[in-house]
């Protein structure tokens, strides 16, 4: 890095500073955190709708091709807790930074497991590693949005880094379907690696510090993670979105458009499932910010989160019965808006109910129930889907959602004796 590249990222890093605890820049921050997260979900979304397909290939078995697609969670599994005690400890600037570097090392892993012995053992390596950054990444994002924001515009807020960081995975989705098909797929990894690249450089730059000041770090204790209520009840309920959302729907997308002879703009199955991923992931990424935003508005976030948990429910029911490309597209459209419309809120609910300094950590706590359900759904879904077939298997995720609706009124009446709390508007 040059010395000139460092001079202006200290003066970008120190601008954005001065104005990040100021209601209308805010966006200022908020904004640096998007671009970066954006182009590092590139390389997040690749795999989907290569690996599937790949497997047959290079001789992996879809049990094993599961364990490959989910790498990814249980690594973050051991990683969340630790990441987001980190960020409370000793705050956010550096452990994103590393995370997003470590990423891009992780995914020159993809390169060479298209051309070493073993390709199984290095995909499940790069997915492992991936994982890594991704925990560190994930909760200093949401952090810093819960540090620049005040109440009043915290579901807008974590909407949209939420978004931002999922608008990168259609980018994924989509090119690595189309471009492994037109020029192969060691030139879609090539530029998972160059996004992820790009993605550190932005962070390196513009990212600054919000959430300790100098001189105020402690040192880090691994068994201090937050079990509190609020934590653990907003975590069950990212396990089952994330269960049926990437868990069930991403795995078998690809096998399942194949099954049903199901394809758009002539493409197969594989450029055909990133285009029916991306479509999930830009309604998230819309509804994520709409569902943050009308939760601000309504003073309380409960009611919205219902709603959007029974969008869920209603998408996995047309997926099952899906046999066309409109079908499809409208299942699709709702499975992602409700996904989308969960999770901002879902994130403000949780920095609404956790004071500043273990926000860290209860964004650990999220992520680590969040990823064992993202995880477990390719696992059981891939060989499921093989043994009994789709439809049961996309109408038992539809019961997932309803699952998470019982935890939600149920954790967060015992957290504060309300089914519907209000959002407090005054500044902490």
């Amino acid at each position: 890095m040059s010395g000139a590249l460092r001079r202006a990222g200290a003066s970008v890093r120190r601008t954005i500073h001065r104005v990040a605890r100021r209601d209308d820049d805010r966006y200022a921050v908020i904004g640096a955190v998007i671009v970066s997260t954006f182009f590092v979900g590139f390389g997040g979304g690749i795999v989907f709708p290569i690996l599937p397909n790949l497997g047959a290939v290079i001789g992996i078995s879809p049990f094993l091709i599961g364990l490959i697609l989910s790498a990814t969670r249980f690594s973050r599994l051991i990683a969340n807790a630790p990441a987001g005690i980190l960020v409370d400890r000793i705050g956010t600037r550096t452990p994103f930074l590393a995370g997003m570097f470590v990423q891009s090392f992780a995914s020159l892993g993809y390169l060479v497991a298209v051309v070493a012995p073993a390709p199984a053992v290095w995909f499940l390596l790069a997915r492992l590693l991936w994982g890594v950054g991704s925990a560190l990444i994930f909760a200093t994002a949401y952090t810093i949005a819960a540090d620049v924001s005040e109440s009043r515009s915290r579901g807008a807020s974590m909407g949209l880094i939420r978004g931002g960081v999922l608008f990168g995975t259609p980018t994924g989705l989509v090119l690595g379907g189309i471009v492994s098909e037109v020029a192969g797929i060691s030139i879609a990894f090539l530029l998972a690696t160059l996004f992820s690249i790009v993605a550190s450089l932005v962070a390196y730059v513009a990212i600054p510090e919000t959430h300790v000041e100098s001189g105020t770090r402690k040192s880090v204790k691994p068994w201090d993670v937050d079990t509190s209520t609020a934590a653990v009840t907003v975590g069950m309920i990212n396990f089952a979105v994330l269960f049926v959302y990437i868990g069930a729907l991403f795995a078998t997308l690809v096998l399942f458009l194949g099954a049903n002879d199901i394809s758009v703009f002539g493409f197969a199955e594989q450029g055909t499932s990133g285009v029916f991923m991306a479509v999930t992931v830009i309604a998230a990424g819309v509804f994520m910010f709409g569902g943050g935003y009308l939760s601000d508005r309504r003073q309380s976030r409960v009611p919205t989160l219902v709603v959007f948990l029974v969008v869920t429910v209603v998408g996995f029911v047309l997926l099952a019965y899906a046999s066309s490309i409109v079908t499809m597209t409208v299942a699709c459209l709702f499975i992602g808006a409700g996904q989308g419309g969960t999770s901002g809120p879902l994130m403000a609910l949780l920095s609404d109910l956790t004071p500043d300094e273990r926000m860290g950590r209860a964004i650990g706590t999220n992520n680590v129930l969040g990823d064992v359900g993202a995880g477990l759904g390719p696992i059981l879904t891939l060989p499921l889907v093989n043994t009994v077939g789709f439809k049961p298997v996309y109408l038992t995720c539809a019961a997932f959602p309803l699952l998470a609706v019982a935890i939600l009124l149920g954790g967060i009446y015992r957290e504060t004796g309300r089914f519907r709390p209000a959002v407090d508007l005054d500044d902490t």
